[in-house]
């Protein structure tokens, strides 16, 4: 099985990717723009993916995440594609993922003490 410790580095992976693919867009632009849109959605699906495969007991240590949340909205994502709400996955990618990497930042910081966090570009 694959270690927490690379889910947790992918969720740190997609944020990031997904706040280069934002820097410098407003929101109207981001309603707009499908690639964009499509793009960031990847990213948050990721997450979602990412989260889910952590193991339960990893979740209920870390309670302070809203994994369950995290989860659903992934598959809100993936199986109900054509009900996505762009304003709210706009606020998901904007508000609540910058918070999430730094939750995740710091429990790797905790689980892992030796070993240094993801190498970030955003």
């Amino acid at each position: 099985m694959r270690r927490e410790k690379l889910y947790l580095a992918d969720i740190v992976e997609a944020a990031d990717a997904a706040g280069r693919f934002l820097t410098g867009v407003e929101r109207e632009r981001f309603l707009q723009d499908d690639l964009l849109r499509s793009a960031v959605l990847q990213k948050l699906a990721i997450i979602g993916e990412a989260a889910a495969r952590l193991p339960k007991e990893f979740r209920a240590r870390h309670a302070d995440v809203e994994w369950q949340d995290i989860v659903a909205f992934r598959n809100i994502a993936v199986h109900a594609y054509f009900a996505v709400q762009w304003s709210i996955v706009w606020t998901t990618a904007t508000q609540d993922v910058p918070t999430l990497r730094q939750k995740v930042l710091q429990i790797m910081t905790a689980e892992y003490p030796d070993e240094a966090p993801p190498k970030t570009l955003f």
